[in-house]
């Protein structure tokens, strides 16, 4: 039916009447090309006087409240109000986005000023701080940021004249700033005797570091620096709200409606009054003025825009008018002419001429406007008033016809009848009054059915009757003139209306979403010729809707412009446009209606480009006209990849669940194994959810990802090597277009996404911060400089980066719906490509934003799910394959045609030299020409086809194909079920890995004497695997049903297997044909075990809480064991094979005697001394250990341990494989963790000889082998593994010095109010001299003024001589380390006190002294590097880290001149206590007193952060980076020495280890030195127990003892 898709003609917006003068200033320039500048509403505006035409930018998605002009005067920056507002930087001839600067204010953006050559923006915010933020807005990034006042900021102005200084002014202050590093340092205005405190509006600034700024009270107050110097008194009688300098001098324009031209020295030339002027009025008031040459254009309070030519300055010319503040409803179209009327709470009735585009008539009446409508002659206008009454004139004169009141409320609603005799009169009391206009407009009749406030009327078209709407929602039919309710249905059927403006009834169902009650759309109004609708809702969206519409939810078309409701909307006379008006914003929209027939010649005007994507957006209800989506699809739309616990959220559980233990951890705790193990071979490729994951490498290897695993497969050797940088699911991979590096995204709250190079393993860089829930999609540049990411939060977020430096340069959201892919273009890096479902976007970058635009299918089809896509051989040319096979050619936005590809979706492209490659569900692979006009060869996946070679078995012919790749003469292909194939050129093809299939994989059973085992999965198949040198799959099966355990028999000829129905099988182990099957149960089998010696017995437990125990040579059934309370999860035998260890879901350990199943008691000393054959249980004295300090949460799901019985393994659900000594007793044992699994590990088996351990992960599907490395046995690697969750207690050596300093609390230095009060007390009052734990706080910040100051003017002040600093006693040394330093080879000494950084000359004994710290300075560095000579960085205390002038901050400064380079204000709260420069002398590392002691990365001279990441829960001393390097650092404190690695914008660290020497503890660290081998690195710590410990590579510490009181420096 039609109504499902939107209507096929469009609105094009033509005309704005209006302009935004109130609570707006500053708002109107001349563009270079001398066209005027403004914005109302939601839209901004550039109108040509010269032309009487108007542009558009509508990129804003509410209203605009600000606007600045670059002083290249063809750039404008508009900042709008909102949840989340932003601030656009567009061009005034194109009017498109230039860049988008988005995600730091709140509110609203009020206030935005470009600096002198227009590379730096500054805007100030609508919050609570009115915070001042300063941009770089081609690149879209914040350079900083500040807090800016208590109050509203006015206005904000750079300082022409001196770089790196702004003003700015608001509610009783002014403001002078400076910018250096990334702080935003502000100084007040004092105003001392010269003037009042009052609030400033408008400011310039001038040469001589003077100000000129606009008060409230009509003076001009000038400043000169920071202090007032005079006052131009009586400027202008009242506020000065607008301030424009040029070339020629200065123009104001204030409240008193008068503007002012000043010369440069702020001398009078002349004054306009446009109050006295022809269109002047009592009450004009000036917002904006812009002085250009001999023009003036101004701006008024009222909506008004007057041009004035100075040398004929009484004759302003009116370019523009709107209504003025109050809303506006009332709404009128001429039954004739191309006229609209519209009235308004301004007591305003206006006239527009909709083709000249101008106000025609204007009439002031006693009373608010509500409606108004015209009679069908074009004679009368009738007028409803607010009070109750309501008003005829006649249109030509605008004289009074009738003044009638009957009403008490406001008239809502009045239309004449279509034949002119009735004027029926809609009241808010809920009546329909209904006139005779012949009569002089006597009462004739009544319509009294509504309970609420009538808001809509339609008339039929025979005059006969009214249909009226009201605030209930409530339709209802009165007959005309009496007013009698009509009741039956039957007397309705056939009635025509004249008009239909209803919001309720039959037709229009389809304007209602489907499932809202509320009634938020104000208008409509049907045009029966073109089929339409249009309708205007509190939203600020007009829609367009096909006529009639019958079925909630219909499709439509939207535009945006206005910002709140649209109160009203109307056809003209003759179709031509659509008129709507804005409640809130005063204006008047005219939109040019373009019916179908001419849409196809105007494909131009297809896509409004906008970020608030303003073409339709198809409304989301009624999807039956999209065709079924395939199967797969659906399910992988389905997939949440949200997880219970995040990795993310471990070190936080732990900390919450270790304060509930504090008490309970009172056995001294096993040492870790001294075993380890390394990931070796992984079985399983991604396929099932993800697409184009597999790539050759140059050097011929493959790389592709399973689990948490980046893999890189040589295929030569049949080895891997791994990337295990990722500690959840990977999703998606690209392969950079140079280098073997790969990009890997993964699931996380803040998901990550790692650069790692395929050579050395390592991560080159790791981007996070603005993805939840996941990364689907990455794809790097052609130039490999950037990558674009898509997540997986609700709108699928796009984001742009510059990997290397780890930012983000560009983001924006992408759709609601999912998204599959994200292609760069190669030939223009700034634009992209997303496809996904019902969406194909084509964005470009525009600074910190994406624009996207929708694809344009026009005629050729209707929009479909896209799977994948590829640019071609020019910029403008893309291709996407489609969910129904077809692939899809476009041209820019534009589709072009379509070419059937595959039977089903086509998963996969890969662009060629010379064509294209696509694959298919249907498991073909096509090679296509450059144009796809012709397929040139295909390959299908089969068995048949398979080569010798291969190392496993395919299972189905024609498997879903998910990736392709081509390279090395070969074509690479991944598929859904795991498998990853190569196909030669000429047909042949070779299995390389495979794994299991969708469906979470369980069983998993290691074979008595060969390095095989088996493996059963939910996706109905029982594998056998060969775990030596050939890693493959040597057999597979199909079973009927899925299995969850197997098991082999002891002498390995036979394989037990339980299946998910309750049945179990037993097969031969060479051919995989049955022997026996039982099914006894109905719910899943869970565990199965042979037992030992020669087998006799099976145990087959289930999860209906009984185990059977079955003779295995006779075949029968001979026990049950019964009694547990739960499903079975685990079962054991003990060596006799005569006793049962069991454990159930309700964490019991049971035992039961065998083969009778008589169950047992058996107290816990007892059972750990009988012989167990195996031991897979996780529950029992000897493995108390392996449970976890947030055990509640997370559950050990399967162990494992080592013939040799000292090595117990197990696996978890959140993915960990650890590794305990056995027995390990003692709650929390220590462990060795590895991370390779994604989320639950199902099962965990050592091999027959313990060489190997194999698990199972559940939902990765993935089979991983690692081997078991003895103690002793050490590679030179990182170990993986980390210590365990609680530190022990016992690691001893304190010292009362630092026991002192760790506890220090550095914010009674700083107390946190802004105003801090001073202690003290009279020395013949003190009894002793205060302990220094009792010091006094004493406060060294200025203390700030409080919100309302008096004004000391009449008292005499004495002058105040400066004090200079001359001398300083004292050095910091009682909780400092590292803080003095020789300068000028050994001249000078460099150490600092209290708030002072001293320079000391060693032979005059002279100081000289560095004072911009406003609080202690805790710490202190000298730059090493030849090129920054004599540069120190000092790190304060300060209160909180909200940015502002207390807040901690580090200062980078030249020691000789003492000029201050940089200053850092950072988010340490409490203060800074260590810093150190990088070996290039460019980076600077910072260690905040925070509670979790961040630590923090910067690059100085641009003040810009890098990196910064908590460092360790307890106090941190020293942190340093190595002498040769600038990403390499190493932190000690109290128990801990890190060492840490910058990659990107992430910093990646490992702890020092003490693991191979002989009770050596952790301690405290206090002092750190790096060795002279760089090649063995090598780093001493001294510690408090009096030796020092030397650290090479990372991992183990020798101790060197020393004499006793000595710290090494």
């Amino acid at each position: 039916m039609a109504a499902r898709s939107a209507p096929s003609c469009h609105l094009r917006l033509e005309w704005v009447y209006g302009y935004r003068g109130h609570q707006c200033r500053n708002n109107l320039y001349y563009t270079a090309a001398k066209e005027i500048v403004y914005f109302v509403a939601g839209v901004g505006v550039v109108y040509s006087p010269r032309e009487h035409r108007q542009k558009f930018y509508r990129g804003h998605s509410d209203d605009i409240i600000s606007l600045a002009l670059h002083p290249e005067r063809a750039l404008v920056a508009t900042g709008q109000v909102g949840k989340e507002p932003y601030i656009c930087v567009w061009d005034s001839y194109t009017v498109q986005t230039v860049s988008v600067l988005k995600d730091v204010h709140t509110h609203g953006i009020a206030c935005l000023a470009f600096d002198l050559d227009g590379q730096r923006l500054v805007s100030v915010g609508l919050d609570s701080k009115n915070a001042v933020c300063v941009w770089d807005w081609k690149r879209g990034k914040m350079l900083s940021m500040a807090p800016g006042h208590t109050d509203r900021i006015f206005d904000i102005s750079w300082d022409l004249y001196q770089p790196n200084k702004l003003v700015s002014c608001g509610v009783k202050h002014i403001k002078f700033w400076s910018l250096c590093g990334n702080a935003l340092t502000p100084k007040r205005g004092v105003f001392g005797k010269t003037g009042d405190l009052q609030t400033i509006l408008c400011l310039a600034c001038a040469r001589d570091e003077l100000t000129y700024s606009g008060a409230l009270n009509g003076d001009i107050y000038v400043w000169k620096g920071i202090n007032l110097i005079r006052t131009i008194q009586g400027a202008h009688t009242a506020g000065i709200f607008s301030m424009n300098a040029c070339e020629e001098g200065f123009a104001t324009g204030g409240r008193d409606g008068c503007i002012r031209l000043w010369d440069l020295t702020f001398k009078p030339i002349t004054v306009i009054d446009l109050r006295e002027t022809d269109q002047g009025y009592k009450g004009l008031s000036v917002r904006s003025v812009c002085w250009r040459g001999d023009h003036i254009l101004v701006g008024t309070q009222d909506g008004e825009i007057f041009e004035i030519v100075v040398h004929e300055r009484n004759k302003p010319f009116l370019i523009m008018q709107g209504h003025c503040e109050g809303e506006l409803w009332a709404l009128a179209v001429h039954p004739t002419k191309p006229l609209a009327v519209t009235g308004s709470d301004d007591r305003s009735v206006r006239i527009w001429s909709l083709v000249d585009h101008a106000l025609i008539a204007r009439c002031n009446m006693e009373e608010p406007i509500r409606c108004a409508a015209v009679n069908v002659d074009g004679i009368h206008l009738a007028l409803g008033m607010k009070d109750g009454s309501f008003t005829v004139l006649r249109v030509r004169d605008m004289t009074e016809v009738v003044h009638i009141k009957d009403r008490k409320e406001a008239i809502h609603e009045l239309k004449y009848s279509p034949d002119g005799a009735y004027l029926a009169v809609g009241c808010n009391d809920s009546s329909v009054d209904v006139y005779g206009v012949a009569q002089r407009y006597k009462k004739l009749g009544e319509c009294v059915g509504s309970l609420s406030f009538i808001t809509h009327l339609d008339w039929s078209s025979d005059s006969r009757y009214l249909q009226t709407n009201d605030g209930n929602g409530k339709r209802l039919l009165y007959r005309m003139p009496g007013g009698k309710e009509v009741a039956s249905k039957e007397e309705i059927k056939g009635v025509h209306w004249a008009s239909w403006t209803c919001v309720s009834g039959l037709e229009v169902n389809g304007i209602w979403p489907k499932y809202s009650d509320i009634n938020d759309i104000n208008s409509v109004d049907g045009n029966y010729i073109g089929q339409v609708l249009v309708t205007a809702d509190d939203y600020g969206i007009v829609k367009l809707f096909r006529y009639p519409c019958l079925r909630k939810g219909a499709k439509f078309k939207k535009y945006i412009g206005h910002s709140a409701h649209v109160t009203n909307v109307r056809w003209s006379h003759d179709y031509q446009w659509v008129i709507s008006i804005g409640g809130a914003d005063h204006s008047v929209f005219q939109w040019k209606f373009i019916p179908e027939r001419k849409l196809k010649d105007a494909l131009h005007i297809a896509p409004q480009e906008s970020l608030a994507d303003s073409n339709s957006d198809e409304s989301d209800s009624d999807l039956s006209d999209v065709p079924e989506l395939d199967s797969e699809i659906e399910q992988e739309t389905q997939l949440t990849y949200r997880r219970q616990v995040y990795k993310e959220d471990l070190p936080q559980l732990k900390e919450q669940y270790k304060e509930k233990q504090k008490s309970g951890t009172s056995k001294r705790r096993e040492r870790a194994p001294g075993n380890s193990i390394r990931l070796h071979f992984v079985h399983g490729y991604r396929g099932y959810d993800c697409r184009s994951n597999l790539f050759y490498t140059q050097i011929g290897e493959i790389v592709y990802h399973v689990a948490a695993v980046g893999v890189i497969y040589n295929r030569q050797q049949n080895t891997q090597r791994f990337y295990l940088g990722h500690d959840d699911d990977i999703l998606c991979l690209a392969l950079h277009p140079l280098k073997d590096y790969v990009a890997t995204g993964q699931v996380g709250r803040d998901p990550s996404i790692h650069i790692w190079d395929t050579e050395t393993i390592k991560p080159l860089s790791i981007l996070k911060g603005y993805h939840q829930y996941g990364v689907c999609a990455v794809d790097f540049s052609a130039d490999g400089k950037r990558l674009a990411s898509v997540g997986i939060d609700d709108s699928h977020t796009v984001v742009l980066w510059d990997w290397k430096k780890g930012e983000k340069l560009s983001v924006a959201r992408g759709s609601k719906d999912k998204i599959f892919v994200v292609k760069m273009n190669p030939y223009v890096p700034d634009k992209l490509i997303t496809a996904g479902i019902k969406h194909m976007k084509f964005w470009r970058r525009a600074g910190g934003g994406l624009i996207g635009r929708k694809g344009y299918v026009g005629t050729l089809g209707k929009s479909d799910t896209m799977m994948c896509a590829v640019y071609g051989r020019t910029e403008d040319m893309a291709f996407s394959g489609t969910s129904t096979g077809d692939v899809c050619i476009w041209r820019d936005i534009f589709l072009v045609k379509t070419v059937k590809a595959h039977d089903g979706p086509v998963f996969s492209m890969h662009a060629l030299e010379k064509g294209f490659v696509t694959g298919g569900k249907d498991g073909v692979v096509a090679l296509w020409d450059d144009s796809f006009e012709r397929c040139l060869k295909t390959y299908a996946i089969k068995r048949a086809a398979l080569a010798p070679g291969s190392k496993g078995l395919l299972l189905e012919d024609n498997p879903s194909i998910r990736a392709i790749s081509l390279g090395h003469g070969h074509i690479l292909v991944g598929t859904k079920n795991g498998e990853i194939l190569e196909v030669d050129k000429s047909g042949p093809i070779t299995l390389l890995v495979q794994g299991h299939m969708e469906g979470e994989v369980w069983g998993l059973a290691t074979h008595p004497y060969l390095p095989i085992c088996a493996t059963v999965s939910d996706d109905k198949t029982l594998r056998i695997w060969d775990l030596s040198p050939s890693h493959c799959m040597l057999a597979v099966r199909k079973l009927k049903k899925g299995g969850r355990c197997c098991c082999f028999s002891p002498d390995g000829k036979a394989l037990a297997v339980g299946l998910n129905d309750g049945s179990f099988l037993m097969a031969n182990a060479d051919t995989l044909e049955d022997l026996v099957s039982f099914h006894h149960r109905k719910d899943v089998i869970s565990d199965i075990r042979f037992s030992p010696g020669s087998g006799k017995y099976l145990a087959v437990a289930s999860h209906d809480s009984f185990i059977d125990i079955y003779n295995v040579m006779s075949s029968k059934r001979v026990g049950i064991c019964k009694g547990a309370t739960s499903y079975i999860t685990h079962v054991d035998w003990d060596i006799r094979g005569k006793l049962l260890q069991v454990n159930t879901g309700a964490k019991e350990q049971l035992f039961f005697e065998a083969p009778r199943g008589k169950k047992q008691t058996i107290p816990s000393g007892e059972a750990e001394k009988i012989g167990w054959a195996s031991w897979t249980s996780v529950l029992g004295f000897c493995c108390e250990g392996i449970w976890p300090v947030i055990g509640e949460v997370t559950d050990v799901t399967a162990s494992c341990l080592t013939s040799d019985k000292t090595v117990l393994a197990t696996g978890d659900d959140l993915g960990f494989v650890k590794l305990f000594r056995y027995p390990a007793k003692g709650k929390f044992g220590k462990f060795k963790r590895y991370v390779a699994h994604s989320t639950h590990v199902t099962n965990v088996r050592w091999t027959y000889d313990d060489s190997m351990l194999v698990t199972l992960g559940g939902a990765d599907m993935s089979l991983m082998v690692w081997t078991n490395e003895m103690e002793g046995y050490r590679e030179k690697r990182p170990c993986d593994s980390e210590e365990s969750d609680i530190d022990s207690e016992e690691d001893g050596g304190y010292d009362s010095d630092v026991t002192r300093e760790n506890e220090i609390s550095y914010t009674i230095r700083a107390l946190s109010t802004n105003i801090r009060p001073m202690f003290g007390i009279k020395p013949h009052l003190q009894q002793k001299e205060p302990s220094t734990d009792e010091r006094p706080p004493v406060s060294r910040a200025p203390p700030q003024p409080e919100k309302l100051q008096t004004n000391n003017v009449g008292k005499k002040k004495r002058p105040i001589e400066d004090l200079v600093l001359e001398l300083v006693f004292g050095y910091r040394g009682r909780d400092c380390r590292n803080n003095v330093h020789y300068l000028n080879d050994g001249d000078d000494i460099i150490y600092h006190t209290a708030s002072v950084g001293i320079l000391h000359n060693v032979a005059t004994g002279t100081q000289s002294f560095y004072q911009e710290h406003n609080d202690d300075i805790l710490c202190l560095t000298v730059n090493q590097h030849p090129k920054f000579i004599n540069i120190v960085a000092t790190g304060q205390v300060g209160d909180s880290a909200d940015m502002s002038a207390t807040a901690p901050s580090i200062h980078i400064w030249d020691a000789v001149n003492k000029q201050t380079l940089s200053i850092l204000r950072c988010y340490h709260s409490k203060g800074v206590c260590s810093v150190s420069f990088s070996a290039t002398g460019k980076l600077l590392l910072s260690v905040g007193l925070d509670p979790e002691h961040t630590v923090t990365i910067w690059r100085w001279q641009e003040g810009a952060k890098i990196a910064s990441r908590a460092g360790h829960n307890q106090r941190i001393f020293v942190a340093e980076f190595r002498p040769d390097s600038d990403s390499q650092f190493v932190s000690v404190g109290v128990k801990h020495v890190k060492f840490w690695t910058l990659a990107g914008r992430a910093l990646l660290s490992k702890k020092g280890l003490l693991s191979t020497l002989e009770d050596a503890r952790m301690q405290t660290m206090l002092a750190v030195a790096f060795g002279a081998v760089p090649s063995v690195e090598m780093s001493v710590c001294g510690k408090t127990t009096y030796c020092v410990e030397s650290w090479p590579e990372l991992t183990t510490g020798l101790c060197l003892p020393c004499t006793p009181p000595f710290e090494t420096g």
